[in-house]
């Protein structure tokens, strides 16, 4: 895949080389040899990598890091983080400063493509995210932007797969107080687990004698539950060839061993941080969607879903050769209700008005908020007469009983027009149907409201 990468170093020459390489895998490569630059860069471009170096004069790779992760606009970039340093102290402050990678030089070439093919994987599905989410501004894409692990109290849970037992038990030390770990021996106790259980992590040891860990890794990836969850391999120090083919198939990260405590702390809280990060994005798109075809008063489908979803139920109903029938309900004098008692009690009409149509009707039929006082059924499987009958149960149960309209008020009694069509064998549309039941109300309005039509069909 092609990806814009930027390098950041203040040496001229590691400039090149790394540019070289970049560009030999055809990837679009900008530079830059300062923080300031790199910061200045990621603001007013598209960045999809940042490879950056520590040692800088000025400001450092860890400040740059740390500058890049606070801004909303730029913490979603993905930064590996690249210096001479190889303690693991160096390693855990970069990561605490939100690196997404830590490469020590001299940066072996299969280590950094494959890191940053899988970063720049990542980051595409994060901007795809993000544009769904962006769309619409009431959905708190601002708040999320700005989230981090550390905004809940729960602990993250996560799943190890390790079979040799005193291994299991040493890595849940490591872990104890910062994680809650469940550990499986076996391949087919951890993707059972997986299946069921909400881990936001996953823990693959290379040593096994039973089972291949990159199979178990691409099971656990078609798993419904866990193929957005992150994928850590604990390997050993001759596993590189492994750990580099795990990459590139479905591993986030690598941990080896002898294990550093700080190191693998580190690198689970900014997987976890990211995956937390994509389901909020995630969330946001679900809630967008919903809100796009929801009536927010009543919570009923409004009538953009309506137009979209009614002529695939018509449309079902034409290739099977089943009934359809629709249903108008208008609630009788309410601009009365508004003028006279006020827009909160005529909004608490309506809301009301909504809950007794659900109890009303199945499961399966289509409930929407047309429009004002206007409600639309659609009612699959159903007989012009039944239809009718199912109208005049929901009249009744309209004017039998008074509507309350807040506290300290007196309820109120409402009653409601309803008009009934169904579809016709032969060249009806969905229009036609549509426009023979609001015909059916608006001569139920003008022959006195309070009262169901129903034309033959």
């Amino acid at each position: 895949m092609t990806a814009r990468i930027l390098v950041v170093d203040d040496v001229p020459a590691n400039l090149k080389l790394l540019e070289a390489r970049l560009l030999a895998e055809y990837y679009d490569v900008v530079t830059a040899r300062s923080g300031p630059d790199a910061i200045e860069i990621c603001e007013v471009s598209r960045v999809d990598v940042v490879l950056l170096d520590v040692m800088m004069p000025g400001m450092d790779g860890f400040e740059v890091c740390r500058r890049l992760k606070a801004d909303p606009s730029t913490t979603h970039i993905p930064v590996i983080m690249i210096t001479a340093l190889d303690q693991p102290a160096d390693r855990v402050r970069g990561l605490e400063a939100g690196a997404d990678d830590f490469l020590t030089k001299p940066v072996k070439d299969l280590q950094l493509l494959t890191r940053v093919k899988s970063l720049a994987r990542l980051k595409a599905l994060t901007d795809e995210l993000r544009l769904r989410a962006a769309t619409t501004r009431n959905i708190g894409i601002e708040q999320l932007l700005q989230q981090k692990i550390g905004d809940t109290d729960e602990r993250p849970s996560v799943l190890l797969v390790e079979e040799d037992e005193a291994s299991g038990a040493q890595i849940k030390r490591i872990l104890r107080g910062h994680f809650e770990v469940e550990v499986a021996a076996d391949p087919q106790a951890a993707l059972q687990r997986a299946a069921g259980g909400a881990f936001e992590c996953v823990i693959v040891s290379t040593r096994s004698s039973r089972y291949d860990p990159l199979r178990l890794c691409a099971q656990l990836r078609a798993l419904e539950r866990a193929h957005l969850v992150p994928i850590i391999l604990l390997a050993d120090e001759q596993d590189e060839e492994y750990v580099i083919r795990g990459l590139e198939l479905a591993v986030n990260d690598y941990v080896l061993r002898p294990v550093e405590r700080q190191e693998l702390v580190a690198r689970l809280r900014t997987q976890i941080r990211r995956k937390r990060y994509n389901d909020g994005l995630r969330s946001s798109v679900a809630r967008t969607v919903e809100m796009a075809v929801t009536d927010p008063l009543t919570g009923l489908h409004n009538r953009r879903y309506l137009d979209s979803h009614l002529q695939t139920l018509f449309d079902r109903a034409v290739a099977r050769r089943r009934p359809l029938s629709v249903m108008f309900a208008d609630v009788d004098r309410f601009k009365a209700i508004n003028d006279t008692l006020g827009h909160d009690a005529g909004d608490a009409v309506l809301k009301e008005f909504a809950g007794r149509l659900r109890r009303n009707l199945r499961g399966i039929d289509l409930v929407c908020r047309y429009g004002g006082e206007e409600f639309v059924i659609v009612m699959p499987e159903t007989e012009l007469a039944i239809a009718e009958k199912v109208a005049e149960r929901v009249r009744r149960q309209i004017a039998e009983s008074p509507f309350h309209i807040g506290e300290g008020r007196p309820p109120i009694s409402i009653t409601a027009s309803l008009g009934v069509a169904a579809r016709r064998e032969g060249e009806d549309t969905v229009r036609a149907l549509i426009k023979r039941a609001d015909m059916a109300l608006y001569e139920a309005k003008t022959r006195g409201r309070n009262r169901v039509v129903a034309p033959a069909a």
